[in-house]
């Protein structure tokens, strides 16, 4: 599943897809969440905006949750009741039937009432378990993990290396749009016109929006390449060359064992080639690998 976009600002509003606002419980009227975050000076990306709908101070606490159930009646209800005996909230959820059609896995985020509440959750459960306890008859298991998110807000800088710069106050999207000049427009500046990456996180649901260098030069190219051990490979390896970054590499299968589509978002601004010549010497070295290499297309994002 493709899990990003790009999107031009109009002014000081990016526009976000209704598949990933809606995706990610961020409508319009609604309330959100957001964080300015700094990148190092390596690197194409400058600024990034983290969008969510819970609020910072929750992310110590908010968890991932994975019960398997049973696939009878009130298994569900069940699995609903043990956590709500322990004041644990359950935010956003999905389930799904498993493949064999005899196990429901029921995927959560909960808001814990503390942080490390999770391991007493899961030594209640495996105690009431070995007791055949009948409140717990009809849950298999239970697996418990703390939602990544919480890594973005420790102190200093983040895992990732990116800088937390500033917290804003609640706001909403309006018109599907999120208006950065709101919040950050002292130090973002004039975007107006700038493309912004909008990916989105199912895991922790959360979106972020990331702004790019002023010298950076985004293209895309859209390949067909042959779906074999190795086609993707020989793909990247001809631009490897280049001194292109990739931004992003989404790939998909048009015929199995036959066509795969690849799709690449690179920056050439540190390239001693310019957006005409890649275009140009694509075709030609792809002409001489193993197999039916195309270009599909190929758009300067600038």
């Amino acid at each position: 599943m493709k899990i990003w976009e790009f999107a031009k600002v109009k002014g000081s509003k990016i526009k976000v897809d209704n598949w990933m606002s809606d995706t990610m419980g961020l409508v319009d009227g609604g309330c959100v969440y957001s964080t300015l975050f700094k990148h190092p000076d390596q690197g194409p990306k400058d600024y990034e905006i983290i969008l969510s709908m819970f609020p910072q101070e929750n992310y110590r606490t908010l968890t991932h949750i994975t019960m398997y159930l049973d696939d009878v009646p009130g298994s569900s209800a069940q699995a609903a009741n043990f956590l709500a005996e322990k004041e644990i909230n359950i935010l956003n959820s999905v389930s799904l039937n498993g493949i064999s059609d005899t196990v429901i896995v029921w995927k959560m985020m909960a808001d814990l009432n503390f942080a490390g509440e999770g391991e007493m959750l899961m030594e209640s459960f495996e105690s009431l378990k070995a007791k055949e306890d009948p409140s717990v008859s009809k849950i298999r298991r239970i697996d418990v993990k703390p939602a990544e998110i919480g890594r973005l807000f420790k102190t200093g800088q983040s895992t990732s290396g990116k800088q937390e710069i500033r917290r804003g106050y609640p706001s909403t999207l309006k018109n599907g749009c999120f208006d950065v000049a709101e919040q950050y427009g002292d130090v973002l500046g004039d975007v107006d016109g700038k493309n912004a990456l909008i990916t989105i996180d199912a895991d922790s649901w959360i979106m972020s929006a990331t702004f790019f260098k002023p010298d950076t030069k985004l293209v895309k190219a859209c390949i067909t390449i042959p779906d074999c051990p190795g086609g993707i490979t020989q793909a990247l390896g001809v631009i490897a060359d280049w001194n292109v970054n990739l931004i992003s590499v989404f790939s998909k299968i048009k015929v199995c064992y036959q066509q795969m589509y690849l799709e690449l978002f690179m920056d050439i601004g540190k390239s001693s080639m310019t957006a005409a010549d890649i275009r140009e010497a694509l075709p030609k070295a792809m002409s001489n690998l193993n197999g039916v290499f195309e270009l599909a297309e190929f758009t300067e994002l600038n």
